[in-house]
């Protein structure tokens, strides 16, 4: 019989290797959102108006840029599994996680409000997206009332919260049970969209109708629908329940960090194996395939969850056993590390082009190209200056992270900082690759 002891669920006492591709491949999901924002919320007339950028987003829907979030939602509970210390002070824990968090949104807020205009007067616009509980609320005057990605925010702080107080729990789990648990908390969120779709008003059409909200006329307007004074000033713009309960409820979302949070325990106890990333990465794409022909509540994340977390799983076994691939690299680990940034200035930069480059003209699909690309090399260029100028520096000054020194890095005159669970997140390229050794030590089972 296999028990798994305190000791193979308190791994995290020596700290664990970093995991620079679950690191690049953020830049990879981040890169997803922005190209489905890309189309709606760049205003480029005619162009959204065309058969065209119909056609293109049919095969760009609204669950392409959803993958992305997925993904990071799956990522933030195995990174905060991975480098979470059991000794270490809930409130630090909670400390780090504001420290993380909050700088960073309320620039990009606040840079918005002034590109934008945003009315102060109105709090419901602003005031529940600064604190981060706008999603609470089943209404797009709160949930798209300000910067439109910091939605999936207010899920990440409930994540955090529920964290320490769910990890008596998750370590009680024996081991040779981790994978019925997970399968239990894939039927319990296929089970919430089933009735979400049953019983709660909503679309209820497997067509992809996601389309951005378009005003008369073929000029682009000075503001996106949803930076416009227009849009600020409705007194309450309803969203469908089934969507918003199975899309931005952060309450629905948690399984799927804690399915990341089980995935991390199953690769650090050794009980993940696989190393060969194809099987996933099929199983992912033929899932996402499969979103087409579901209803809405379904497309988002429900279908490709199983193959999401095997991808982030394996990502993590090939890190330790050593096998880098393009994620694995510098550029992409940079790309990664600013990654968050980048997912927050993007719209900001969006609603900054439209007002000053794009409105008031004409353009058609090379337009868009244009304009799309130069978003791309803006946010990229704010999100870089965001991460080393705010981010890092903040993290590394005040979230009392204490650094150390390995024999390598003192070698070669270099500290290396421990895993921050403060970055859900962001891993920094391992300085020493894993040994066999730090490997038992992380997945040491007994046998009884």
């Amino acid at each position: 019989m296999t028990a798994v002891t305190e000791r193979s669920t308190d791994t995290t006492t020596k700290g664990r290797p970093a995991l620079p591709s679950l690191t690049g491949a953020r830049w990879w999901a981040s890169f997803a959102v922005f190209v489905l924002h890309a189309l709606v919320f760049l205003p480029v007339y005619p162009f959204q108006k065309s058969p065209l950028f119909r056609t293109i987003h049919q095969v760009v829907p609204m669950q392409f840029g959803a993958a992305g979030v997925t993904f990071f939602f799956v990522l933030s509970g195995f990174i905060i599994y991975w480098s979470f210390r059991p000794n270490s002070s809930v409130p630090r824990f909670y400390w780090r996680r504001v420290l993380k968090i909050y700088p960073t949104h309320l620039l990009a807020a606040l840079a918005y409000i002034g590109i934008v205009g945003v009315p102060l007067s109105r709090l419901v616009v602003w005031l529940p997206d600064l604190a981060l509980v706008h999603n609470w609320v089943p209404k797009w005057s709160t949930v798209g009332g300000l910067n439109v990605p910091t939605w999936s925010l207010c899920s990440e702080l409930l994540f955090y919260l529920s964290f320490p107080l769910a990890m008596p729990v998750v370590r009680r789990i024996r081991g040779d049970r981790l994978v019925w648990v997970i399968v239990g908390l894939l039927v319990l969120i296929l089970a919430m969209h089933t009735a979400f779709y049953l019983w709660v008003p909503g679309p209820k059409a497997v067509a992809n109708t996601f389309a951005p909200r378009l005003v008369p006329g073929d000029v682009s307007p000075l503001f996106e629908l949803h930076s416009s004074p227009a849009w600020f000033a409705q007194p309450n713009i309803p969203v469908a329940p089934s969507y918003w309960l199975s899309y931005n409820f952060p309450v629905t979302r948690l399984p799927e960090f804690f399915l990341g949070v089980l995935a991390a325990r199953m690769v650090a106890e050794g009980r993940w194996r696989n190393t060969r990333l194809t099987p996933p990465l099929l199983t992912l794409a033929l899932a996402y395939a499969a979103t087409w022909v579901v209803p809405p509540n379904y497309k988002m994340s429900a279908l490709v969850l199983a193959p999401m977390t095997a991808v982030v799983a394996t990502m993590a076994a090939r890190d330790l056993a050593g096998i880098r691939g393009v994620n694995a690299s510098a550029r992409m680990v940079w790309l990664g590390n600013t990654s968050f940034a980048f997912y927050l200035v993007q719209f900001p930069v969006m609603a900054l082009i439209t007002r000053f480059g794009i409105g008031g003209r004409q353009f058609g699909f090379l337009g868009w190209i244009g304009w799309a690309t130069l978003s791309l090399l803006v946010s990229v260029g704010c999100a870089a200056i965001v991460y080393h100028c705010l981010d890092a520096p903040l993290m590394s000054r005040f979230s009392g992270r204490r650094r150390r020194r390995t024999p390598a890095a003192v070698e070669a005159g270099q500290e290396v900082a421990p895993a921050d669970p403060a970055d859900s997140a962001r891993t920094e390229p391992a300085t020493v690759p894993p040994t066999p050794q730090h490997l038992a030590d992380t997945g040491s089972v007994s046998r009884a």
